[in-house]
């Protein structure tokens, strides 16, 4: 994996649809309108966009596909969607208006099986399974589902070698820990999750300076994924991928 280009990936965190950013997945603030600022990543040199319908599985809902058709039509970057995806109609609905990869997360913990069925209909190059997880009191780490409010007790390594072993293409680790506090990604298990899993594993939470990203690749990250750094114009992509290049980090300019 160290030999491919480390990806930076901005995240659109969408609600009643806005994009939104928060701190330990609560205390949410307007980034934006989804469309507007997908071009300006798109035209700002990020490599992904990963667009995340943050309360579609709370809510019980499917994705707003019409939002990310929207989106879709003005990024020439793949597009990663996430949130509220369920069955493989809703794969194919979301592929079908031009996004390139889905994120599923409370849907494949609750029915492992799909990771599989996806991974075998659409090819695991489309499925990524979000790993939302929080450090426990006995210092293990537990996979959180729902947005992060519910703790499902499945611990977090075992969780991302069974997913791998059923398919998933890649792998988005968030950290609940560090999510907004612009502390530094968790780079504890970041670092057991890439090194017991062959695919990419993108790390999310916490990104706050360029160190930050850098650290995360150093301890095998394949992909940062960041949002109010970018959305709030803290760190510029162009100049963050020169810091990286110049710290032997293999990236796209």
């Amino acid at each position: 994996m160290s030999y491919f280009a480390k990806r930076i990936i901005p995240c659109l965190d969408v609600k009643d649809g806005r994009v939104v950013k928060g701190v330990n997945f609560i205390g949410l603030r307007d980034a934006g309108d989804p469309v507007e600022v997908a071009k300006r990543y798109n035209n700002e040199g990020a490599d992904e966009i990963t667009f995340l319908d943050i309360t579609a599985s709370h809510e019980n809902r499917d994705t707003i596909v019409d939002i990310v058709k929207d989106v879709a039509k003005e990024v020439f970057i793949p597009l990663t969607v996430g949130g509220g995806i369920r069955k493989l109609e809703d794969i194919y609905n979301l592929l079908n208006v031009g996004c390139d990869k889905v994120s599923i997360n409370s849907s494949a913990v609750v029915n492992p099986d799909f990771i599989n069925e996806g991974a075998k209909r659409f090819g695991s190059q489309c499925i990524v399974v979000a790993i939302d997880v929080k450090k426990v009191a006995d210092g293990s780490y537990h996979v959180f589902v729902k947005g992060g409010r519910e703790d499902t007790r499945i611990d977090a390594i075992s969780w991302a070698k069974e997913v791998y072993d059923r398919g998933a293409g890649e792998i988005l680790l968030t950290s609940m820990d560090t999510d907004g506090a612009k502390t530094g990604f968790e780079l504890e298990i970041t670092s057991k999750i890439s090194s017991i899993v062959d695919i990419p594993v993108i790390a999310s939470g916490g990104a706050g300076t360029m160190e930050h990203i850098k650290e995360a690749f150093e301890c095998g990250a394949s992909a940062a994924l960041a949002a109010s750094i970018f959305h709030f114009k803290e760190i510029d992509i162009m100049e963050l991928k020169n810091y990286l290049r110049e710290n032997n980090i293999p990236v796209r300019i």
